[in-house]
């Protein structure tokens, strides 16, 4: 075996990955408390309980639980980021802006408990520090850059993206909003909302 191959690793490689895996597992045990039993069970003790670890661990990692709800946050933006880049890039813009807007629906049920943690307040006391709100704008990156493309194009009027971004940002996130706030009778009716103001968010636009 020639040296170079290094079948092992160092202290300082094993303690990182620990940490980082002890990272992970707070950050998803937060989020399982979250959506199994409310706002009010996430909070350092109950997840180093859970945990079976001390708060001093989760709090040496975090700081503080401002410090996890932001790392939650943050795990949130990488994974709608990830859910956006997923959708493929094809000649047919328009059709792409409204796959974006499905794969937002699939990222806010797929992954209720971040959705509702970063856009549906249910941490009522924490407020997004300059570095999460940071990750927001990279997440919708791949929308904002569709809607570049479709201006371009001419497939949708001259104006700010930011602005169409926001709009359709918006209008998709209040029938959510209203989906996981019990308004509409089944998945369904909530799906057919959905899809209808998506077209007609997107008419708006050309």
């Amino acid at each position: 075996m020639s040296e170079s191959s290094q079948p092992y690793k160092t202290y300082s490689e094993v303690k990182l990955q620990q940490q980082q895996l002890l990272r992970k597992n707070v950050i998803d045990t937060a989020c399982i408390l979250l959506a199994e039993e409310g706002p009010e069970a996430v909070t350092v003790r109950r997840i180093a309980q859970k945990l079976s670890c001390s708060t001093k661990i989760i709090y040496s990692i975090f700081g503080s639980k401002d410090g996890l709800a932001n790392e939650m946050y943050l795990d949130g933006c990488r994974l709608l980021a990830q859910t956006f880049q997923q959708v493929p890039v094809t000649e047919n813009i328009l059709a792409d802006l409204e796959a974006l807007g499905w794969a937002y629906w699939e990222f806010a049920q797929v992954h209720s408990a971040y959705y509702k943690m970063m856009f549906g307040g249910e941490l009522s006391d924490f407020k997004p520090d300059e570095q999460s709100l940071a990750g927001t704008t990279t997440a919708l990156s791949r929308l904002q850059h569709t809607v570049m493309r479709a201006m371009e194009q001419g497939q949708l009027k001259e104006r700010d993206p930011l602005l169409v971004v926001r709009m359709l940002w918006s209008a998709l996130h209040g029938v959510i909003h209203l989906q996981f706030a019990g308004h509409f009778s089944d998945a369904a009716m909530a799906q057919e909302t959905y899809a209808f103001t998506l077209k007609q968010t997107l008419a708006a636009c050309k």
